[in-house]
């Protein structure tokens, strides 16, 4: 009886070791690169989420940007100053890819 309880612990022990060194390998070589432009975009916006854009709220609106879903500028509260540093700074920095966005002010 003991025997059996102690091959169980032993097999859960080596199939958890197993199983955390499969996590941290999937971690390592399967990561995505988020693209920190949309956590900047975000930021920018005014934060309202009213969805006058049609996007569901201001990190929505972001990603479309960020990803060249939308070619021109939709956020209807956002300030001009606002608009355009938002407009500069997709211009100037480039993504995980090496690319760069054109929105249309």
């Amino acid at each position: 009886m003991l025997d059996t309880i102690l091959i169980a612990v032993v097999m859960m022990l080596v199939l958890g070791a197993l199983l955390g060194l499969g996590l941290g390998f999937a971690d390592r070589f399967l990561k995505v690169e988020a693209d920190e432009r949309v956590e900047k975009v975000t930021s920018m916006l005014p934060g309202y989420n009213c969805g006058g854009c049609g996007y569901p709220g201001c990190s929505g609106m972001a990603e479309a940007m960020v990803t060249k879903e939308v070619q021109t500028f939709m956020c209807k509260p956002c300030k001009p100053d606002k608009k355009q540093e938002i407009i500069d700074y997709l211009k100037s920095t480039p993504g995980p890819d090496g690319s760069t966005v054109e929105i249309k002010g």
